[in-house]
Formats: C-alpha cells, structure tokens, sequence
C-alpha cells in the first residue's frame, strides 16, 4: 500500500516524523511530501506537488488552512481514502474528497498502525 504523508518533516519530535517511521516500519511504501526537500528515516522529501501513482492513502500533517494549496493535488492523486490527523480537520475539504468518491477518516495515522487498523 502506498501512503502520501502530506506535511513531512524531518524534524523527529514532529507527528508527521513518527509517522514516516511507522508507516516503514509497518512495511508501507511511503511518499514523503514537505515544504523542503530533505530525509526523514532515510526517505526522501519530496517539495512542490510530485506525480505520485497508485496512491492507496493520504494521510494529512497540515492544518486546514495549508491544505488549500493541496486541494486539486490532493484528488489528482485518486487515493481510496484520506486520513486527518488530530489538528488537520477540515469540513470543506473533506466535503470535497466525499463528492469525489474518497473515503474520509479523522483518526491518528499512527494509532491505527499500532492497533491493526491501518
């Protein structure tokens, strides 16, 4: 399964850290994607909005207002659902993805993989 982290950082005392981590360590093909190219757990970081295929999830680490920019980028990538992270809420783009057929789920990217239900 490919997972889109939207919001990575390297920085490892962030969320979005823990989850490029978890979603390795759970075996996930992972796309980082930040505001600058760098590593996290040797991934790369990708910046701007990268063609990515066969997208099975995108779990969000950026609040409602940053993910603006990301609306058509997000459903350019046709993933079968989108995960907001604590903090990412956002009624208008989660409308959005419902419209378009992508299943919505606020939930903790990392809970679920600790539990089973990722």
């Amino acid at each position: 399964m490919k997972t889109v982290v939207l919001g990575a950082s390297d920085n490892p005392a962030r969320y979005a850290y823990l989850a490029v981590k978890s979603l390795k360590e759970h075996q996930h093909e992972v796309v980082a994607i930040g505001r600058r190219a760098r590593q996290s757990e040797g991934v790369q970081i990708l910046d701007g909005k990268p063609e990515v295929e066969d997208v099975d999830t995108v779990t969000l680490y950026l609040n409602a207002k940053n993910q603006e920019q990301y609306y058509a980028y997000i459903l350019s990538l046709n993933p079968k659902r989108v995960i907001f992270n604590p903090g990412t809420e956002n009624e208008e783009l989660e409308t959005l993805l419902e419209n378009n057929g992508i299943e919505v789920l606020e939930a903790c990217t990392l809970v679920m993989l600790n539990t089973g239900q990722y």
